[in-house]
């Protein structure tokens, strides 16, 4: 199952926003169009369907209140709301699920978040709706989605369970290198990289061996004299990463991740998160620290892996990479284009003048990339 189309309403930097994905979808925009914050809908969504320590109170607190998620552009409609079809297939012509949810703060100045919409259809039937008649004798009942109720989502679980194991990966390898001396690992939803260590540790012994000896056969294309990797743990019990290299000393030994470099990492990590599991992953900016002729192949990964892979994995990834975007193998379908306006951001898939061009052999680098620049650019190198 895959998301095939978001809808949203008043959410951050969109007043309104329309645009159908694919199973892998590649989105481009300038800076502060809107990359981050429309995968911090799926981000939001999760959170919100977690029955512990999650729901709607705590994923809109956690983003610093209504205020930092409503729209500046939004004048007198203080809803939020997101909408979200999923299916099988993107090419089915009713969605499997629809799920709708629009909310609001209690009144000017409160803290308190209430459900303004809620909707489930299945295959075309509406399951629900609210507000109803119950919510309305006991309006604390708004305080909660039924997404996070798991008495009340039976009928939908399927649904709350997508959501709830969405991945979302942004590695920063100092937070990994230096985890023990930035104050411990946080284990749960840790998107950075501080807890990678541990998720690799409660692998199961076979599949981490088999996991790590595919990525070890990646790194040595991609790292020069790269040799083997290998995971172990050290007298406190602390699980570990190592490294052996080519050297010119037979004996030069094994090297701990503190020694790797951000790039060996940021592959490492992406290559870790592209094998594990089957939801839905969000890649944000894969290509930081990279050598670009490692870039380049990533769509080319992510496609083999989604060749052997039954159900396919949705992957979304947000980039302005020329050298990641330059790869001929990328489905325009799959292309949404991000663009600022004085209204807010919208968004867009690719026009048909476009689309030929791609068709014709050209990169989605050399079509589409160029509209992300910004048109005052060049008087960067003026300013003083």
């Amino acid at each position: 199952m895959q998301v095939t189309r978001i809808k949203l309403k008043n959410w951050r930097n969109f007043r309104v926003f329309d645009a159908p994905m694919r199973d892998v979808t590649y989105i481009l925009g300038p800076n502060a169009s809107g990359k981050s914050n429309l995968l911090d809908v799926f981000r939001f969504l999760r959170d919100v369907s977690k029955p512990a320590g999650g729901g709607l109170q705590a994923a809109v607190l956690g983003r610093g209140g209504i205020s930092k998620l409503r729209c500046l552009h939004a004048r007198r409609d203080p809803e939020v709301c997101i909408e979200v079809e999923l299916s099988d297939s993107p090419d089915d012509e009713v969605p499997k699920w629809r799920y709708v949810l629009g909310f609001k703060s209690e009144g000017k100045g409160a803290q308190r978040i209430l459900v303004s919409k809620e909707e489930v259809w299945r295959e075309g039937k509406q399951l629900f709706s609210r507000p109803d008649k119950d919510d309305n004798k006991d309006s604390v009942l708004l305080t909660q989605t039924r997404l996070e109720q798991i008495a009340a989502n039976a009928e939908f679980r399927e649904l709350a369970e997508f959501f709830g194991s969405i991945t979302y990966l942004h590695l920063v390898p100092q937070l990994l290198k230096f985890a023990d001396q930035l104050g411990g690992r946080p284990l749960e939803n840790d998107p950075f990289g501080q807890s990678f260590l541990e998720r690799i540790s409660k692998t199961t012994e076979r599949v981490r061996n088999t996991r790590l000896k595919k990525i070890g056969e990646a790194l040595t294309l991609a790292v020069p004299q790269f040799k083997e990797l290998r995971f172990v743990k050290d007298d406190s019990g602390h699980p570990h990463l190592e490294a052996l290299y080519s050297h010119h000393r037979p004996n030069a030994g094994w090297q701990s991740e503190e020694h790797f470099s951000d790039g060996t990492l940021r592959l490492l990590g992406l290559l870790w998160a592209l094998l594990d599991g089957s939801s839905m992953l969000l890649l944000e900016e894969p290509e930081i620290s990279l050598n670009d002729a490692v870039v380049k192949e990533i769509p080319l990964i992510i496609q083999r892996l989604q060749k052997n892979r039954k159900p396919k994995r949705q992957v979304l990834i947000s980039t302005h990479s020329e050298a990641l975007l330059s790869n001929p193998g990328i489905d325009g379908r799959g292309v949404l284009l991000l663009e600022a306006t004085a209204d807010g951001s919208i968004g867009r898939t690719l026009k048909e003048d476009e689309a030929s061009a791609l068709e014709a052999g050209l990169s989605v680098a050399e079509v589409v990339l160029p509209k992300t620049r910004p048109s005052s650019v060049n008087q960067l190198g003026l300013w003083e």
